[in-house]
């Protein structure tokens, strides 16, 4: 057998395979896509953000809101039939697409001096597109109903902590995503019997159940503030890992009930 059918076969089961199948995250592409994706952020700031001069805030998370929903709902319409299996669209193939559709809107707007307006229009454009076909093709509005429900309860709890014991606004931005991301996976285990298909989680929910996610996305959460906020001291920087977080939280919070409501 020779090393380069050795690696080929290495990458179709860890990486491949999963892809195409649903089959789950394991181990080891656990690891490279999370070093990738940081390779990702640290680089999208140093060679995107800084040189465009972009700031940080309110404005540029509501600049990529849009293009999430876009990515997460084309994903959730891959696995539902509606679009066809292609690397880019499957996760994490979608990121990089979502990535290469977005940046040339957000250079337009710095240089044309219109920011956040075209990256805005652009993204909405795609996500109309997107959940015109997710409606279209729709089974059952239930589960969102439920996701909804569960998110409302955990976001009143957030937003009571918030005021009892504030923390950097802008980080209330990836919470509040996670904590949605949270009720729709509950949801889909708890209720619809869906099956966690990532490697740590998918243990402690075999351990505790599904709303074994409320205390340990918590617990993430809390760890990864306050690991920011003492190893990255650039202000403008860490506000861009809260970005970063951010997404990881609103795409599959959106992916997660679409596909339920395709009845994946």
């Amino acid at each position: 057998m020779s090393v380069t059918a050795d690696l080929w076969r290495f990458f179709y089961n860890e990486f491949w395979h999963p892809m195409f199948t649903r089959s789950g995250y394991n181990a080891v592409n656990t690891f490279v896509y999370a070093l990738l994706f940081g390779l990702g952020v640290i680089y999208s700031y140093r060679y995107i953000i800084k040189p465009l001069k972009i700031k940080v805030d309110e404005r540029l998370f509501w600049a990529v809101t849009p293009m999430v929903v876009f990515g997460a709902t084309v994903r959730a319409l891959v696995d539902g039939g509606v679009l066809p299996e292609n690397p880019l669209i499957l996760t994490p193939g979608i990121f990089f697409t979502a990535f290469v559709l977005i940046v040339p809107a957000i250079v337009a707007d710095t240089k044309l001096k219109t920011y956040p307006k075209i990256t805005i229009a652009w993204g909405t454009v795609l996500a109309i597109w997107a959940n015109y076909l997710l409606v279209t093709h729709a089974k059952n509005w239930r589960p969102y109903e439920l996701t909804l429900l569960h998110t409302a309860v955990s976001w009143a709890a957030v937003f009571l902590f918030y005021r009892w014991r504030p923390f950097d606004r802008l980080y209330l931005y990836p919470v509040l995503a996670h904590y949605f991301d949270i009720a729709s996976t509950v949801v889909g285990i708890h209720f619809y019997h869906y099956r966690e298909v990532h490697w740590v989680e998918h243990y402690l929910v075999s351990w505790f159940g599904a709303y074994v996610y409320y205390p340990w996305i918590t617990f993430i959460l809390v760890v990864v503030y306050y690991a920011l906020k003492y190893l990255v001291p650039d202000e403008e920087e860490r506000r861009f890992w809260y970005l970063a977080v951010y997404i990881l939280g609103l795409g599959p919070a959106i992916r997660d009930p679409a596909q339920m409501v395709l009845q994946v």
